[in-house]
C-alpha cells in the first residue's frame, strides 16, 4: 500500500489484515487517532526491518494484533498472519453484532412509534390507512390491504371478513369497492382467520395442490398486476381473538421500485422472511388492539347518540310546543363555533376547536333543556296566562250572569204583570229589556278583557286598569255569598306583563337548567365529553350576572356556553311553534340580541360572528322548508 487506508474505504463484513511498517505508521501522523480508528474495523500487523524482532516506540504497540522482522521465517509470519485474519474474524462478528443490535433498536424504535400513532386514531378509516402504510413500510411490500371480521349478532361467531382498505404503490389510483369474503379455508385470507395461522408464501401462482386456499387472480387478470410473494397474518386481541387480517403483497429490494413488468418482478420481488413476519406480526398485534378499542370507541359514540336522541325524543313528548328547539339550538351552536374558528373576532380570533370539542358541544346543545322533564307538565306546557281550567271557571261564573239576567228579566216581567196588568207593559219590557241588553254588553265586554288580558306577550306591554275594575265588582253565588267578580289569584295572573308565567312558575321553568346539569353530572361522560354538564349549565346566564340560576359573570361562563346562549335566545324569539307567543322576524330577533349584547347581557364578539357569517340563515331557510 501507498498510504495508510481509511476506515470508510474498507468493507465492515470482510475479514482485513492490514500490514504496518515504518513508513505507513509516519504517514499516519503524530495523534494516532487514523491508527486507532482503523484499529477497530481491521487487524494491525507490525512489520518491522530486517533483525527488528519488537516494534520501536514509533509503532503503535497497542492496536498491534502481532509484530514480525522483514526477515522472519515464513512459517512464524503465517502463523502470526493466521492470527491476525482470526482477530480480524472477531472485529467483523463484533460489527455484525453491533449492526444487528442497531436494527432491532431501530425495529423497536419504529414498532414503538406506530403504537403511539395508532392509539391516538380514533377515526377508523385513518387508522385502517396508517396500519397498511406502516406494514409496507417496514417490510418494502409493494401492496397491501385489510380485512376485518364482520360482527356476529347477538354475539354470534362471526362468519365473514369485509374488505375494508387496500393500498399498491405500483398501481395508486385503483378504484376500491368493499366486498366479503367467508372465514373457511377457501381463500388465504379467509384461512387465515379460520385458523389462527399466517401464511408465508413465496409465489402464490405455485401454491403445492394438497392446500385448500388458493389466490383469487381476477385482480392481476383486470389490472395487468402480478401478485408473488404474500404475507398474510391475523391481526389477535389482547383477548386472543381474531379481529382482522393482514396481507402484504411482493416484498421488494428497492422499496420505490414500480412493478411494471415481469422482468423488473423477477429482479425486485423477494420471500417474507423470518423478520418480516415477526415485523408484521407485532405491528398486527398492535393494530389488532387499536383497531378493537377505535370500534368499541364508535360504539360509545353509538351509544351516546342513541341516548342523545332519546333524550330528546323525550324531552319533545314532554313539551311537543318547543319540538325541533333542542336541536337548531344544537345546529346554530356549533355552527357559530365553526364560524369563529374561521373570523372570530376580538379575543376569539384564532379560536379552534377540534372535531371531538364540535361533538361535545353538539350534545351539549341537544341536552340542554333536557331538565324540563322535571318541571311540572302543566307549567311545561302552560300557554297562556291563565290554566285552561281557571279560565273554563271564568266562562262558566260569566254564563251562570248572563243566565241569571235572563231569568231576572223573566221574572220581573211575570211580576209585572201579576201586579200591573196589562197596562204600560210594552214600555216597562223595553226598560227592561234595555236593561237587561247593557247587563249582557256588560259581562260580555268584561269576559272579552279577561280572554284578550288572558294572551301573553314577549315584552313588557299593557295597562290593567278593567282588570282592577271587574274585580272590584261583586255577585251573589248560588249559595248567597258574596264574591268578587274577578278572583283574585285570577286577577294576578292575568296581569302578569311579560309572558304568561307568575313568579313562582318562572323559578319553577327556570329550575329546568339545574336538573339538566344534576342529570348530566351523573353520566359518566368519555373525557373527550366531559364538559357537557359545564357547557349546558350556563346557557341561561348573563355576563353582567343577571341570568340564571347561578347568576354569574362573564369570566366564570365559557366561551361554549356564551355561543349557546345566543342560539338559544335567537330561536327562542324566531320559533314558529310556541302557542303561548307569537313569532318574531329574524331581523327583530338579532335587534334584541344586538340591545341584549350592548347591555352587557351576551357576548357582542360572539354575536358580531353570529350576524357577519349569516349563521341564522341555513336555519330559517330550514324553517321555510318545513
Amino acid at each position: 500500500m501507498e498510504r495508510l487506508p481509511a476506515p470508510s474505504e474498507l468493507e465492515p463484513s470482510r475479514p482485513t489484515v492490514v500490514l504496518l511498517d515504518h513508513r505507513l505508521v509516519r504517514d499516519a501522523g503524530d495523534d494516532g487517532r487514523a491508527i486507532a480508528e482503523l484499529a477497530g474495523i481491521a487487524a494491525l500487523v507490525g512489520l518491522g526491518d530486517p533483525g527488528e524482532t519488537a516494534p520501536d516506540r514509533v509503532f503503535p504497540s497497542e492496536f498491534l494484533s502481532s509484530y514480525f522482522a522483514a526477515d522472519a521465517p515464513s512459517a512464524t509470519i503465517h502463523a502470526l498472519i493466521r492470527g491476525a485474519f482470526r482477530h480480524a474474524v472477531s472485529l467483523v462478528s463484533a460489527h455484525v453484532a453491533g449492526e444487528e443490535r442497531a436494527l432491532r433498536h431501530r425495529e423497536l424504535a419504529e414498532l414503538t412509534s406506530v403504537g403511539v400513532a395508532l392509539s391516538t386514531e380514533r377515526n377508523l378509516l385513518a387508522l385502517l390507512d396508517m396500519i397498511l402504510t406502516q406494514a409496507r413500510r417496514i417490510t418494502s411490500s409493494d401492496a397491501a390491504s385489510l380485512y376485518l371480521v364482520e360482527r356476529g349478532d347477538n354475539g354470534s361467531a362471526p362468519t365473514t371478513l369485509r374488505f375494508r382498505l387496500a393500498q399498491n404503490y405500483t398501481l395508486p389510483d385503483l378504484p376500491f369497492s368493499e366486498t366479503t369474503v367467508p372465514i373457511d379455508h377457501t381463500s388465504l385470507a379467509g384461512y387465515t382467520a379460520a385458523t389462527g395461522e399466517p401464511l408465508v408464501i413465496e409465489d402464490v401462482y405455485l401454491l403445492p395442490d394438497d392446500v385448500s386456499y388458493r389466490q383469487n387472480r381476477s385482480f392481476d387478470e383486470k389490472f395487468g398486476y402480478r401478485t408473488k410473494s404474500m404475507l398474510v397474518i391475523p391481526m389477535r386481541t389482547h383477548r386472543d381473538e381474531i379481529i382482522g387480517v393482514l396481507q402484504l403483497i411482493n416484498r421488494k429490494h428497492a422499496r420505490d421500485a414500480v412493478l411494471s413488468s415481469n422482468e423488473i418482478i423477477d429482479a425486485q420481488v423477494l420471500a417474507y422472511d423470518q423478520q418480516s413476519v415477526e415485523l408484521v406480526s407485532a405491528l398486527a398485534s398492535q393494530a389488532a388492539v387499536a383497531i378493537e378499542n377505535s370500534l368499541l370507541y364508535e360504539d360509545i359514540e353509538r351509544l351516546f347518540e342513541g341516548f342523545v336522541t332519546a333524550a330528546v325524543t323525550a324531552i319533545e313528548q314532554r313539551d311537543p310546543t318547543t319540538s325541533g328547539h333542542s336541536g337548531r339550538v344544537a345546529t346554530l351552536t356549533v355552527g357559530l363555533a365553526e364560524a369563529v374558528a374561521v373570523g372570530g373576532v376580538g379575543p376569539y380570533r384564532g379560536l379552534r376547536f377540534t372535531r371531538e370539542q364540535l361533538r361535545e358541544l353538539r350534545y351539549a346543545g341537544l341536552l340542554h333543556d333536557f331538565g324540563k322533564v322535571g318541571v311540572r307538565e302543566q307549567v311545561l306546557i302552560k300557554k297562556k296566562k291563565l290554566y285552561p281550567w281557571d279560565l273554563d271557571i271564568i266562562r262558566h261564573r260569566f254564563a251562570f250572569l248572563l243566565q241569571r239576567a235572563d231569568l231576572q228579566f223573566e221574572r220581573e216581567r211575570a211580576d209585572y204583570l201579576l201586579s200591573h196588568g196589562p197596562a204600560q207593559y210594552e214600555d216597562f219590557i223595553s226598560r227592561l229589556e234595555q236593561m237587561r241588553r247593557a247587563r249582557r254588553n256588560e259581562l260580555n265586554k268584561f269576559l272579552d278583557a279577561i280572554v284578550q288580558a288572558n294572551e301573553p306577550t314577549i315584552l313588557p306591554e299593557g295597562s290593567f286598569h278593567e282588570l282592577k275594575e271587574i274585580n272590584e265588582r261583586t255577585y251573589i253565588d248560588f249559595e248567597g255569598v258574596e264574591r268578587p267578580l274577578l278572583q283574585d289569584e285570577e286577577l294576578r295572573f292575568l296581569m302578569i306583563r311579560k309572558g304568561n308565567l307568575d313568579d313562582r312558575e318562572r323559578r319553577e321553568i327556570e329550575s329546568h337548567v339545574t336538573h339538566t346539569f344534576r342529570f348530566l353530572e351523573q353520566i359518566p361522560w368519555t373525557r373527550e365529553l366531559r364538559r357537557i354538564p359545564e357547557i349546558a349549565f350556563g346557557h341561561h346566564e348573563k355576563l353582567n350576572g343577571t341570568g340564571y340560576p347561578r347568576r354569574v359573570t362573564g369570566a366564570e361562563i365559557p366561551v361554549q356556553t356564551r355561543m349557546m346562549t345566543i342560539a338559544d335566545i335567537f330561536d327562542a324569539l324566531t320559533a314558529t311553534d310556541r302557542p303561548y307567543k307569537r313569532a318574531v322576524p329574524a331581523e327583530r330577533a338579532l335587534d334584541i340580541l344586538s340591545e341584549e349584547a350592548q347591555e352587557g347581557m351576551i357576548d357582542m364578539n360572539l354575536l358580531k360572528t353570529f350576524i357577519e357569517a349569516r349563521i341564522y340563515l341555513a336555519l330559517a331557510s330550514g324553517k321555510n322548508e318545513e
